[in-house]
């Protein structure tokens, strides 16, 4: 079965995951993947991941977190997608619940929180956005 947004299935199997209060989720892995699990972890809304071989092909496992029995992540979109790509400046960037949350962005310097591509300057493609 072929995949057309790899993002938005990643981001649906952390969704169903953390509603069903599973303690890990795993997918097919790849590069925008690992970064968008980095981008996770540095923002505190994971507690770890890994990536392990099954029948030769990479899989993303995503250790989850929660607190008080409630997930890390309240909310999770995709923005940017195939449809409707979404690209801003580093002074359009959005604020996801006045700064409380995270957008993630793509950026020519990879993939970084908002908050980091506006210190580094840079603007590019909203990819998601967490809270």
């Amino acid at each position: 079965m072929t995949i057309m947004d790899p993002i938005a299935d990643m981001l649906t199997r952390v969704r169903n995951a953390l509603q069903r209060r599973h303690a890990e989720v795993a997918m097919p892995s790849s590069k925008l993947k690992l970064s968008l699990a980095a981008v996770f972890k540095a923002e505190g809304y994971i507690s770890d991941f890994a990536v392990t071989e099954r029948d030769g092909r990479p899989i993303l496992t995503i250790t989850l977190k929660y607190a008080e029995g409630k997930p890390a992540i309240q909310s999770l979109r995709r923005a940017s997608r195939p449809g409707l790509r979404m690209y801003r400046g580093k002074d359009e960037l959005p604020r996801v619940l006045g700064g409380y949350g995270v957008a993630i962005v793509s950026t020519a310097q990879g993939v970084m929180s908002d908050r980091a591509a506006r210190r580094a300057g840079v603007g590019g493609e909203v990819l998601c956005l967490v809270a």
